[in-house]
């Protein structure tokens, strides 16, 4: 009981710091809070992620202790971390700028609304898909390593392609800049989409070597990242 209290105090303590550092990003850029498009985005993310750690809280909380282990020990992954950890926010300044300054809506026109809704709506829903991912794979951490327990998932997501939780991600950046009515951020959120391709490619020749049977469910799911592409 303890330890599950410790476990709640920390992930909720990550939460609010992640969920504080983007809403300070977003408002100090703007350098207003006129800025409904970066509220909803917010309350949405705020919503979704708390319903998330009291699922897990309750249900699985081994996974989400796993997620709060975030120490790569091999430097291709830490390369990875410190990439994202810094073109992240450096995406967000920027749609808070654009928002400022007019840029968009100077030089391309302003994003309709019901893009900004559809935008908001898929960023919701690539992180849904995160969530499948998790409750489909406990072993679904944010490190790449290899237990002893672990088995090959094929079921849900997996059946699909091989990095469904790459895929949620990806569709999340790709949309994020239009759910926060900026058309000249988007190549700035696109520099994110090679980070988990070169991720997920390591990942593999990790899993290949260490855990058993994943070469084979590499020739039977042949999609990594985007069904029927690639």
């Amino acid at each position: 009981m303890e330890r599950k209290a410790s476990l709640k105090v920390r992930s909720m303590r990550r939460l609010a710091m992640a969920l504080t550092a983007l809403a300070a990003i977003l408002f100090l850029s703007v350098g207003s809070l006129h800025f409904w498009q970066g509220w909803l985005f917010i309350v949405l993310q705020s919503g979704f992620w708390i319903l998330f750690c009291v699922d897990f809280l309750k249900h699985d909380p081994q996974l989400l202790e796993r997620r709060l282990q975030n120490k790569e020990t091999q430097p291709e992954q830490t390369l990875f971390q410190t990439l994202w950890r810094m073109i992240t926010p450096l995406a967000f300044i920027l749609a808070g700028l654009d928002f400022r300054f007019s840029w968009t809506r100077g030089w391309v026109g302003q994003v309709p609304l019901t893009l900004v809704l559809t935008a908001q709506a898929t960023v919701v829903g690539g992180y849904w898909l995160v969530f499948r991912v998790m409750k489909t794979n406990t072993f679904a951490g944010s490190t790449i390593q290899v237990e002893s327990k672990r088995t090959v998932i094929c079921s849900g997501p997996y059946a699909i392609v091989r990095h469904p939780m790459h895929s949620g991600m990806v569709v999340a950046m790709l949309a994020a800049p239009l759910a926060l009515a900026s058309y000249v951020t988007v190549p700035v959120f696109a520099l994110l989409v090679p980070m988990p391709i070169f991720r997920l490619t390591h990942e593999e020749q990790t899993l290949r070597r260490d855990l058993p049977g994943y070469t084979d469910y590499c020739e039977r799911t042949r999609f990594r990242l985007v069904p029927w592409v690639w």
